[in-house]
């Protein structure tokens, strides 16, 4: 039997959820909506280049302190689509990796020895990463500042790869290996840089987030993809070349708004976290109507 529950959240983390200042959600309206919905079978799935340990320490606790009800449809998937799990009252379960897509250990070791040695002032390297090579801005030290070192970790990123036989891609400027391959992406976000397989990205995640609810039968009538960046349009973008009736929020506009097939709602003058808790409240008011409105 097919459950086809009124409507599924697909939501970056950072951003619209945790607060980038922070790094934790700070809003507690957010917690509170995102139960409610979950606990009346929205199914709520997390979609985030973070990693499990990260949801596991900043999203889960809060998430079982607004009141998670056994069997409510939550789960993350982190690292861009490598490596996922569920979310209930005992916490995150099982964590499921494709290694497939991991970066090689040599490489994640040289960058670890180089943040420690050259970069620390700036950012830090994140062992809890699975798949991917992640450093992070500090939350002590300015924005401004971090933005004008990254690129130099950036660069030794590519460096590092290329001298291993690999090609890369960085915002675009791809620099494939000699046989014209690229294997790995570096992408830089305002507090961090990720070093990726090619094959990570959003629309992975919306994938597994697909097969993950039809695992348990359910097919939402409406989607709703939330995030603060170009690349979480690709959760949207997925969706809707599926078939599938999906809106997508920018919490972050001034990124600039690309033109899709599908409509696209921000907050006004809210960004972030604050523009994330005003849309959670809109679709709790709209889930107890039975109904979106054009701005939901």
């Amino acid at each position: 039997m097919t459950a086809a529950p009124f409507l599924a959240l697909l939501l970056d983390v950072d951003g619209p959820i945790a607060s980038p200042v922070t790094r934790s959600i700070a809003i507690p309206s957010i917690a509170r909506d995102l139960a409610a919905l979950a606990n009346a079978g929205n199914p709520v799935v997390f979609n985030t280049g973070r990693s499990d340990a990260f949801i596991a320490a900043e999203v889960v606790p809060p998430l079982l302190a607004a009141g998670l009800a056994p069997g409510a449809p939550v789960w993350a998937i982190c690292e861009k689509g490598a490596v996922w799990a569920e979310i209930g009252v005992g916490g995150l379960g099982e964590v499921f990796v494709d290694l497939d897509l991991a970066m090689p250990a040599d490489f994640a070791a040289e960058m670890r020895a180089y943040v420690e040695a050259h970069f620390d002032e700036f950012a830090f390297f994140d062992d809890t990463k699975r798949a991917m090579v992640s450093v992070e801005q500090h939350v002590h030290v300015a924005s401004e500042r971090y933005l004008e070192a990254q690129p130099r970790f950036d660069a030794h990123a590519h460096e590092s790869l290329a001298a291993r036989g690999f090609g890369t891609v960085r915002e675009g400027d791809e620099r494939p290996d000699d046989t014209g391959r690229v294997h790995w992406r570096i992408d830089p976000t305002i507090i961090s840089t990720d070093v990726e397989s090619v094959r990570l990205g959003k629309d992975l995640g919306a994938a597994r987030a697909v097969e993950l609810l039809e695992a348990r039968g359910i097919r939402p009538q409406h989607w709703r993809t939330m995030g603060d960046s170009r690349g979480d349009y690709r959760m949207a973008d997925w969706l809707h070349e599926r078939g599938e009736r999906v809106r997508h929020v920018d919490v972050r506009p001034a990124e600039g708004i690309p033109a899709t097939g599908y409509p696209v709602l921000t907050a006004g003058e809210l960004i972030h976290d604050e523009a994330g808790a005003e849309f959670l409240a809109r679709w709790v008011r709209a889930a107890h109507r039975g109904e979106l409105a054009d701005d939901e």
